[in-house]
């Protein structure tokens, strides 16, 4: 059954014929977009967390790190800062406010597309994963880190964060459709938890023993880190890039499948 709406008729006897899916985006985006600029506040919490952990992390374990060669553990850290910064923001908590005020529902007799209502969502959430990339990569340089792949490293460093930020984004989206609940929306960070200490966050894999050496392995955070590593070193490292890419796309099909699969419950059953 489709999920679009028959167009409404005019008083004339016309027909609201339904526009592009791209028309559709870029409606619902600039919406998004608005509530961002509207909300500057809302980018602090995302800030101060890595840069607590970046700084403390530092002070703490950066002499002890160094004495293995070859190790740059500011530049170690830029990864899991970024990564912090970007993961679980979304407009996910916008969501559950239309949801409670019935504007969701309005739209949904209208012609929009379905999908676009979450797409659209999606765009503004690339923006401010772009804005919050780039306030932590230019604390990295504020700090001396350098990106051993030049321009070009840093714009794939760049583009892994967003793709990691955008894949995660189906969580909290899958939240707020299933509940309407912003307590929950604003809790569905906590899954991020295990995967993010679980990984090789502040030691290199190979210093790690036992079963953290097994679990990180196992967790596709760590492999999405030691690629951005990748790139802050002289040259490229095509598997280790490859591993990273792999990792944000598996979770990106799991997420966006739970999040689209909500969106047509939740239009099914109104």
């Amino acid at each position: 059954m489709s999920v679009q709406s028959e167009a409404p008729a005019l008083a004339g006897g016309g027909m609201v014929r339904p526009v592009g899916t791209i028309t559709d985006i870029a409606t619902v985006a600039r919406r998004s977009v608005r509530s961002l600029l509207r909300e500057p506040e809302a980018m602090a919490p995302a800030l101060i967390i890595p840069t607590f952990f970046f700084l403390v992390n530092i002070g703490a374990l950066e002499s002890f790190v160094e004495r293995s060669p070859g190790i740059d553990y500011r530049a170690f850290q830029i990864p899991v800062a970024i990564i912090f910064a970007v993961t679980g923001i979304s407009r996910a908590s916008v969501l559950v406010i239309d949801i409670q005020t019935g504007y969701l529902d309005r739209m949904l007799v209208t012609p929009v597309r379905r999908t676009t209502l979450l797409l659209g969502m999606m765009v503004a959430d690339v923006v401010l994963a772009v804005a919050l990339s780039l306030v932590v990569i230019a604390m990295g340089f504020v700090a001396g880190v350098r990106f051993g792949t030049g321009l070009l490293g840093i714009l794939l460093f760049l583009g892994l964060a967003v793709a990691w930020s955008l894949a995660f984004t189906g969580f909290p989206y899958t939240v707020a459709l299933r509940t309407g609940n912003p307590a929950a929306v604003n809790s569905s960070f906590l899954i991020f938890f295990p995967f993010a200490f679980l990984t090789p966050a502040y030691l290199p894999r190979e210093l790690m023993t036992g079963w953290m050496q097994t679990v990180a392995a196992w967790n596709p955070v760590t492999y999405l880190l030691e690629g951005m590593r990748s790139l802050l070193s002289a040259g490229w490292d095509a598997a280790a890039l490859g591993k990273g890419a792999a990792a944000i796309g598996g979770l990106g099909v799991v997420t966006f499948v739970m999040a689209f699969r909500s969106l047509a419950r939740r239009v099914a059953t109104g």
